[in-house]
C-alpha cells in the first residue's frame, strides 16, 4: 500500500529526478526566473525555499548542504550573501508561480516560476502599470486631460504613501485589488525599490497620456499620406484616359505635322496595304453557293 510516499515521481527514477529538481533549483537561483510545466514549478519551489533558509542560517553546515545540492558552485555565495540580505526580513515565501497557459504538443500545463522581490519580478511590474492607471483615473475626473499632458501627475509618491496608510476597506483612489497588491509586493522592499516602484507609476501615467496623442498624430499623417496618394493616383489616371486627337501631340514626340493632322487614319511606314494582302482560298470563311 502507498502510505507515506509524498510528492511526484514524475515518471523518473529517484536519482533522475533528483538530479533534474537539482538542475532547476540552480537555474532558478542563477536567472532568478524560469518556465517549466506546472507540477515540476511547484517542487521546484519546495527546494529552492530550502536553499533559501539554509542561506539565511549562514552557518557552515548550511554552506555545505547548499553546496552539495547547487550544481554550480558559484551559485553558493549568491544565496549566502545577496539571496540572504533580500529575504532577511522575510519570513518565508520566497518564489511565486504564475500560470502560463499550456505547452504546444502536449498541451502541459505551463508556469513561470521566479523569486520575489527580484530584479525580474513580473508582480512588481504589473502592480505598477495597475498603480497607474487607477491614480490617473482618479485625476482625470476633476482635471482636464489637457492640463495633466503639459503638467503631469504630480505628488505621485505623497499619494502611494497615503494609499498605504489606508485601513482595508477604506475608499481612495486605487482600487482595493491594486492596493492590497502595493501593500504585498511593498511590504518587504527596501527604500530604493520603493522609489522604483513610483517612477514607474509615473512613466506608465507619462505612456498612458501620451498614447492618444501620439495616436491622433499618426491618425493625421496617414490620412494625410492616403490624401497625397489619391491626388497622385487621379493624376496618373487622368494621363492613361487621354486620349490624343488629331493635330495633337505630347512633349518629345517625333512626327511631322501631317501626320499629326491626320491622327489615326495616318499611314505609318511598315503598314501594308490592304491590295497586298492575300486571301486564303476557303478557309478564313465558310464555302455557301453565292461564292460559287
Amino acid at each position: 500500500m502507498k502510505h507515506g510516499v509524498a510528492f511526484r515521481k514524475f515518471s523518473r527514477t529517484s536519482s533522475h529526478r533528483m538530479l533534474m529538481l537539482r538542475n532547476l533549483v540552480s537555474s532558478l537561483i542563477q536567472h532568478e526566473q524560469i518556465k517549466t510545466t506546472l507540477p515540476k514549478a511547484r517542487d521546484t519551489a519546495r527546494l529552492a525555499e530550502k536553499i533559501i533558509t539554509l542561506g539565511k542560517k549562514g552557518s557552515h553546515p548550511a554552506w555545505q548542504k547548499a553546496a552539495g545540492f547547487l550544481l554550480l558552485p558559484t551559485l553558493t555565495p549568491k544565496v549566502f550573501n545577496e539571496l540572504a540580505t533580500r529575504y532577511a526580513a522575510r519570513p518565508g515565501g520566497y518564489t511565486r508561480i504564475h500560470k502560463f497557459g499550456t505547452r504546444p504538443g502536449d498541451n502541459a500545463p505551463h508556469a513561470v516560476l521566479e523569486l520575489v522581490d527580484g530584479p525580474r519580478d513580473v508582480k512588481f511590474e504589473m502592480t505598477a502599470r495597475a498603480t497607474g492607471w487607477d491614480v490617473l483615473a482618479a485625476r482625470l475626473k476633476s482635471t482636464a486631460p489637457r492640463a495633466l499632458v503639459k503638467a503631469g501627475v504630480p505628488a505621485v509618491g505623497a499619494t502611494l504613501a497615503r494609499e498605504r496608510a489606508l485601513p482595508e476597506g477604506t475608499p481612495g483612489e486605487l482600487r482595493a485589488r491594486t492596493r492590497w497588491n502595493v501593500n504585498k509586493v511593498l511590504r518587504y522592499r527596501a527604500p530604493a525599490d520603493v522609489a522604483a516602484f513610483e517612477r514607474k507609476v509615473g512613466e506608465h501615467m507619462d505612456t498612458l497620456l501620451a498614447r492618444p496623442v501620439a495616436v491622433k498624430a499618426l491618425r493625421e499623417r496617414a490620412e494625410k499620406e492616403a490624401a497625397e496618394a489619391e491626388q497622385d493616383q487621379a493624376y496618373f489616371r487622368s494621363i492613361k484616359d487621354y486620349k490624343l486627337k488629331a493635330g495633337e501631340t505630347v512633349p518629345g514626340a517625333a512626327g511631322s505635322a501631317l501626320r499629326r493632322a491626320q491622327g489615326d487614319l495616318g499611314w505609318t511606314p511598315g503598314r501594308r496595304e490592304r491590295w497586298f494582302d492575300r486571301r486564303k482560298l476557303g478557309i478564313d470563311r465558310p464555302l455557301s453557293w453565292e461564292h460559287v
